[in-house]
């Protein structure tokens, strides 16, 4: 939102600076971004001052130079050579001084030098207009007024002044400050609290002067929705003249970044940034029946908008049309048929308050966004639009001549009502940390005109004005209360007390961040990716159907109009991204949550809920390219590895996991696993066709890892403690021939049956498949790790233990132990 200093001035009078300003709008919400200064003339004419040219003589060697003395306010006159025709003794005229820089019209720049032309020492340059960019003259030099002060800079003399404009980044919920008069009331109110003796006034625009000049021009309005249409107010101006807006007006839309039309669009601007009203023009001879209808319109009903495009209506765009035809989307867009154009001689003039959901629905549907559907959007004051319409239809008179032709139509079925808020002075203190007087309230709701309607001792009851659509609980007036007050005036207290809290283990937030740190010690990189997504991705996805997507009801585009279901389409979005960018090696990791409507029984229902997860990534080159490493490609094993370290981190004991069904419609190849029963990670090779979707042409390894499980999983684990082994371990291997529907997980279950004391772990290292093993066999050679905390094993010991797990093997399995001529 952009606001101009001189035009704030009109409604407030201060001693305030422009700096003060932005220091006090920023302290009370109102975040000032930038500060811009716009010159009337590029260069400000800095260095250009009026001069009085004393003698004109003749150039010595050239017909169309004269060599000057110039009186230009200083000690001595300037000696200055000039080769305008028109250049005389005793005429007052610009002078750019040494130094001083010129615009030229034509976008040339000049910096003024000492310069000798023909052999005579010129000190300065008698302007024409063009070369100062005030006009396109240059028939010679700018003659000025006879009265025109001697050394006066230029600018002062011509009345150019420069404009100061303030960003300011509104918050959505402070649609009311979208003005000047709303920025005004704000800085007047901290004034008035802080430094009273600052401000001298504070005012809105006057409309006490409006009149009713005839009522021969009498237009009716129907509001058929009036849920849409709250309220709908409207009068006529005949007559207009329809031409360029004054200069005045020309400067105070430029300054705010407007672009001036003519003068009846200008006003309707005006008034928008100086009220917050949004007002709209019709032509009222092209109204039909000289009837306006607020209603909606069949589906499909064709639409030209004031852009050229032709649209088809929705039976949800709340339409203003005349007795025959759509005229305007309500709130939005005017429409070609009935817009001012220069032939226009009567005004129907449109001041409304529309539903803010039908305006954002609206404009949404239709991809068009105006100053208009910005301020109904977040909800604009019903309470002001008979005000804006008359300071508009003022204005206009002022600017297009006409008279007021009609009675103002006010169609306010329901009038809004102030909200009522009661609270208490101790919750406002207690609320805010500190004990503030009640009278220093009261005045600070007061400035900010919100009234207190009853006073019971500790206890308000205060209404809230209708331009403050956003303030509805008692905390919001608290926050009015203290943003005015100063959030810098709430010392920090000098003791802090605090109570122990006792979090539940595990503690999410630090499991979190001791996997986060983990992966980035790795070298992998945290990425954030957007919970929105196109539900089209999901269309031929069996492991994440479409029915189950989370669909928004209102999205801004086909691409965003659903809740994700699984990380991997935004982590493949950011590999496209990078790879784009020359960027192909790459490990990354994502926290985020993933939504699904579904039951707890697992059938689709409107039930949404949402759970989080963990993806990891991995693509390109292993390492960066270096004299003493080879190159090699990430591949499966190495996302594995990632994988397994961070479930070590935590407790997970690898061979308890289960295996799962892998979804084949993400992974062209894997593996999936449950943890205590639960499906709980996926991870693999991305499928082809998925990463076509992106144009990504190099393999991706993606897992993902369902983050409640493994939080519920380090719930149920109980921490011990024990001295480390003060005996060595001792290994042993073995290698079975075993039929090959026998799994590691059985081997390894049997050997612990059979040793449960001494034995601490059992490894496969080597499997083999072959042409030189029987039918239906295989060979796995497996390490077997014993340990004695009390004392070091014997070889007999060991000899026996690693005797009876080969008879464990052949009991159990059929296996044969195989030597060395096996």
């Amino acid at each position: 939102m952009t606001i101009s200093y001189s035009w704030l001035k009109d409604y407030i009078c201060a001693d305030v600076s422009v700096e003060e300003v932005s220091k006090i709008l920023t302290s009370i919400g109102l975040e000032v971004e930038s500060i811009e200064t716009v010159e009337a003339v590029k260069g400000g004419l800095r260095g250009v001052v009026v001069g009085h040219v004393l003698t004109c003589e003749q150039h010595p060697d050239a017909d169309k130079l004269h060599v000057t003395t110039v009186d230009v306010g200083g000690e001595q006159p300037l000696q200055i050579v000039c080769g305008a025709p028109n250049v005389a003794a005793g005429q007052k005229a610009p002078v750019a001084t040494i130094g001083a820089t010129l615009f030229f019209a034509n976008g040339d720049e000049v910096k003024i030098k000492k310069s000798k032309l023909r052999g005579v020492e010129s000190y300065g340059m008698i302007c024409a207009e063009d070369e100062l960019g005030v006009g396109t003259s240059h028939e010679g030099i700018m003659t000025l007024d006879a009265d025109a002060r001697v050394g006066q800079p230029l600018a002062d003399f011509l009345g150019l002044k420069s404009e100061t404009t303030f960003e300011i980044g509104l918050t959505p919920n402070r649609i009311d400050a979208a003005s000047h008069v709303g920025v005004a009331r704000d800085l007047a109110a901290y004034l008035t609290v802080h430094c009273p003796e600052k401000l001298r006034r504070f005012s809105y625009p006057s409309v006490e002067n409006f009149k009713v000049d005839s009522t021969s021009n009498t237009y009716s309005v129907r509001v058929e929705n009036e849920e849409a249409c709250p309220r709908y107010s409207g009068l006529t101006i005949s007559g207009v003249t329809v031409q360029a807006s004054p200069e005045w007006l020309q400067k105070r839309l430029s300054a705010v970044g407007l672009r001036p039309i003519n003068n009846v669009v200008d006003v309707t601007n005006y008034v928008l940034h100086e009220l917050g009203q949004p007002l709209h023009a019709f032509d009222a001879d092209k109204i039909e029946g000289k009837t306006v209808v607020v209603k909606t319109c069949p589906e499909g009903t064709a639409f030209k908008t004031l852009d050229e495009v032709e649209r088809k209506l929705s039976e949800q765009d709340l339409m203003i049309c005349s007795a025959e035809k759509p005229m305007c989307i309500a709130g939005v867009f005017g429409g070609t048929s009935s817009g001012v154009t220069g032939e226009t001689k009567n005004i129907f003039l449109e001041s409304a308050c529309f539903n803010p959901v039908w305006v954002r629905k609206t404009a949404k549907r239709h991809t068009l966004s105006t100053d208009a559907s910005f301020r109904y959007e977040r909800g604009a004051d019903p309470g002001i639009t008979v005000t804006a319409l008359k300071r508009a239809a003022m204005l206009i008179k002022e600017v297009g001549g006409g008279s007021i032709s009609s009675e103002v139509v006010d169609r306010y079925p329901r009038a809004v009502e102030k909200k009522s808020i009661a609270l208490t002075f101790g919750y406002i203190c207690a609320s805010i940390g500190k004990a503030i007087e009640s009278s220093v309230i009261e005045k600070i709701l007061t400035a900010l005109e919100f009234e207190v309607t009853r006073k019971d001792g500790d206890s308000i009851t205060v209404g809230v004005p209708t331009y403050r659509v956003d303030v509805t609980r008692p905390c919001d007036v608290v926050e009015e209360v203290l943003r005015i007050y100063g959030y810098n005036n709430v010392e920090i207290p000098q003791h802090v007390h605090a109570s122990l809290n006792h979090t539940a283990k595990p503690d999410n937030e630090l499991m979190v961040n001791t996997a986060a740190n983990l992966l980035s010690g790795q070298g992998f990189n945290e990425i954030m990716c957007l919970s929105l997504t196109g539900a089209k991705r999901y269309d031929a996805l069996r492991s994440y159907p479409p029915d189950k997507l989370a669909l928004l009801q209102n999205p801004n585009s086909a691409e965003l109009n659903a809740m994700r279901q699984t990380l991997l389409f935004g982590g493949l979005e950011a590999i496209a991204y990078n790879i784009n960018r020359r960027q192909s090696d790459l490990k990354l990791y994502e926290f985020g949550n993933v939504y699904y409507r579904q039951a707890p029984d697992g059938s689709v229902t409107e039930r949404f809920g949402e759970e989080p997860r963990l993806s990891l990534f991995v693509t390109g080159m292993q390492h960066r390219r270096s004299w003493n490493e080879s190159q090699t490609t990430s591949n499966f094993f190495v996302l594995k590895k990632h994988v397994e370290l961070l479930l070590r981190r935590f407790g997970v004991d690898l061979h308890t996991l289960q295996s799962a069904e892998l979804p084949a419609d993400l992974f062209s190849d894997g593996a999936a696993c449950k943890l205590a029963g639960k499906n709980f990670l996926s991870m693999g090779a991305v499928s082809k066709q998925l990463r076509a979707m992106f144009d990504i042409k190099q393999d991706v390894y993606f897992a993902e890892l369902r983050w409640q499980v493994l939080l519920g999983f380090a719930a149920r684990q109980k921490i011990t403690c024990a001295e480390l082994p003060k005996y060595p371990e001792v290994t042993r291997d073995l290698a079975l021939l075993l039929d090959k529907n026998i799994t590691f997980a059985q081997l390894r279950e049997a050997a612990h049956k059979a040793e449960k004391k001494l034995l601490q772990s059992v490894g496969l290292f080597d499997v083999y498949e072959g042409d030189k093993l029987p039918d239906g066999k295989k060979s796995y050679a497996l390490t077997f790790t014993l340990q004695d905390s009390e004392r070091t094993l014997t070889d007999q010991e060991i000899e026996r233990i690693m005797g009876n797990l080969a008879k464990a093997f052949e009991k159990e399995f059929g296996a044969q132990v195989r030597g060395a001529d096996a």
